[in-house]
């Protein structure tokens, strides 16, 4: 049995305040506000590659359960980017509305 999170002590120690809960914005709209960001964001890399966002520095594994990866990849085709891409943009966001830069 794992122990539940304490949300207000992680809030308290990362010097933030909790605000409310994060919603998603889905559907048309929300796919095309996130292929915009794809669009305003990423820039191909100087020695060519996959268009990236350049202010990314960190790279780590990331487990998810298959019907998420499905969703990303559906997601990614409607941004024109990879499935993992848009799941960086998605967490970035979350966090910075959960920590209140938004």
């Amino acid at each position: 049995m794992t122990t539940p999170l304490d949300m207000d002590q992680i809030a308290k120690d990362l010097g933030a305040e909790r605000r409310g809960k994060i919603t998603s914005q889905g559907g048309y709209f929300g796919a095309i506000q996130l292929a915009a960001e794809v669009a305003a964001r990423f820039r191909s890399p100087e020695g060519g590659g996959r268009p990236t966002d350049p202010s990314w520095n960190e790279q780590r594994l990331v487990r998810l359960s298959t019907t998420t990866l499905e969703q990303l990849e559906q997601l990614a085709v409607r941004a024109q980017a990879s499935p993992m891409q848009v799941a960086a943009l998605l967490l970035e966001q979350a966090v910075q509305t959960a920590v209140g830069q938004k």
